[in-house]
């Protein structure tokens, strides 16, 4: 598998994530639908007692003094699961189950879309973060570059300009003197640190 499938893949997962849950629910209904569960009364309580649990640990969760949402969240979810399977698993027929798995799988998408729209915020507001911080330090390290490349290139005109006065103090008949009686000024020497 190439990384083009990889990113593909890691991409859908998600968006596939709620049909494959409400679907798994209806199938694990319809098999225990078949295994006994139809018109028996105490399964319809038993799903029924933890659906109607699972919604007010979903209430506890969401209205406590420190609402935790992803708690809330999973037990509300958590309870609609149950009451599905109830129902289907109760059902003659999987005309029941299969609306209200259609209507748990709208649900669940367009609850989920809210999320991925909110992290695809996120994260495009974490990227365009990301690149004007790194435009900033851009701006920095050009301003560095262009520091370092002129004491270079002032380093190699001492050194010139060294080399240049050392040659022209060596030349036969040279005499610094004479420039200075004729008017031109000495060359400078370059500062040595």
């Amino acid at each position: 598998m190439n990384e083009l499938d990889r990113a593909w893949l890691t991409a859908a997962a998600p968006k596939a994530a709620p049909a494959l849950a409400t679907s798994t629910v209806l199938i694990l209904a319809r098999i225990w639908s078949a295994n006994g569960a139809e018109h028996s009364v105490g399964n319809a309580w038993l799903m029924g007692a933890l659906a109607v649990g699972a919604a007010l640990a979903g209430m506890a969760a969401a209205t406590g003094r420190h609402g935790e949402g992803a708690l809330a969240a999973t037990a509300f979810a958590t309870s609609g699961a149950l009451a599905v399977a109830g129902v289907t698993a109760y059902a003659d027929t999987p005309a029941p189950g299969l609306l209200l798995w259609a209507v748990a799988t709208v649900l669940a998408y367009v609850l989920s879309a809210r999320h991925w729209r909110t992290e695809h915020h996120h994260v495009t507001a974490h990227t365009r973060a990301m690149e004007a911080q790194r435009e900033a330090h851009r701006h920095t390290e050009t301003v560095e570059l262009i520091r370092a490349r002129t004491q270079v290139e002032s380093l190699a005109y001492a050194v010139q300009l060294s080399e240049a006065q050392a040659h022209r103090a060596g030349l036969p008949g040279f005499e610094p003197t004479a420039l200075t009686r004729t008017g031109l000024p000495e060359l400078a020497r370059p500062r040595t640190k």
